[in-house]
């Protein structure tokens, strides 16, 4: 037997037992991470498609779409096709989910951090398809399509947070921002959070529920609406304030910030156009993807107020 057989011979267990998966964060594990945010945020596009061209019950069963078939028949016309469209992105976020836990499992030790987030991102895609046919099973009940939403978008944010960490150097990290920074970004977070809930439970009283027969739930849209943009113009002069800060005292945060801030302005325009406009449905999707994109450059600026400590460094 010649050396390179030998060779091939040997490699060749280790090889089928994984010793292909990467021990340090490479570009196949960045690529992939990449590609899960995109999915993502992808998929909010596709449920609000969904919602907003009332194809909510394009497919009215769960997890097959009619019964006796998985995939949408001829009789269901486009909405089948849209509703089915969007399960099936739930498929590609899973294999992509899948993909990431799998390159990082090498790490799990190593990277901790990175281990953790995949497993939240895989086991949060899983709970999102359980709540995706209990959406379909209470006929698109208001509540459940808003908790559908806001879990779809902590997804994004986790996807972010593994990007995040997949660019950083492992290892303790340390406050690299003031003590009040710290605590102002974190009421901010509250927030941003009081916003997005409010413009849910704006859109779930607004005219786009999903299917015609969907009984609302009981809330003034026009008066919510007003309430929704409190705590939206709130959150605009929280992050002013936060900007001018990290780009006075240099903070690490500041390119992001700028960032998050334009998201924000964008996201305010958007309202406003839609609210004067009687809420068309392609600005309202903009809108819902939007907030997702908003929430992901948060999470960037709050991990990025800490630093490899001076051990790690």
């Amino acid at each position: 037997m010649s050396a390179d057989t030998r060779s091939t011979a040997t490699a060749s267990p280790r090889a089928r037992g994984g010793g292909w998966l990467p021990t340090t964060v490479d570009r196949r594990v960045r690529v992939f991470a990449w590609l899960s945010f995109l999915a993502e945020t992808i998929i909010i596009g596709t449920g609000g498609a969904v919602r907003l061209t009332g194809s909510g019950l394009g497919c009215d069963q769960w997890p097959l779409c009619t019964p006796g078939s998985l995939v949408p028949t001829p009789e269901l016309g486009v909405h089948g096709l849209i509703e089915f469209g969007n399960r099936t992105m739930t498929s590609v976020v899973g294999i992509l989910a899948l993909a990431v836990l799998v390159l990082v499992w090498r790490m799990r030790s190593s990277r901790r951090d990175l281990f953790v987030l995949a497993l939240v991102v895989l086991g949060g895609i899983v709970a999102q398809a359980i709540v995706g046919g209990i959406t379909v099973w209470t006929g698109l009940n208001p509540f459940v399509v808003g908790f559908h939403y806001v879990a779809s978008l902590t997804l994004v944010c986790a996807t972010a947070a593994f990007l995040v960490r997949a660019y950083s150097t492992p290892g303790p990290r340390e406050l690299a921002v003031p003590r009040w920074y710290l605590v102002l970004t974190h009421i901010t977070t509250l927030v941003l959070a009081l916003t997005i809930v409010f413009g849910v439970l704006t859109t779930g009283s607004g005219p786009h529920s999903g299917d015609d027969g969907v009984v609302r739930q009981g809330f003034d849209a026009t008066i919510l609406a007003h309430v929704h943009s409190w705590p939206g113009y709130a959150l605009l002069a929280l992050v002013v304030v936060l900007l001018a800060s990290s780009w006075a005292l240099r903070l690490p945060t500041r390119r992001w910030m700028v960032a998050l801030l334009a998201a924000i302005v964008v996201q305010i325009v958007v309202g406003i156009l839609q609210a004067r406009n009687g809420l068309p449905a392609p600005l309202v999707g903009i809108h819902m993807v939007l907030a997702a994109l908003s929430a992901a450059a948060f999470t960037v600026v709050v991990l990025r107020m800490k630093r490899p400590s001076a051990d790690a460094r």
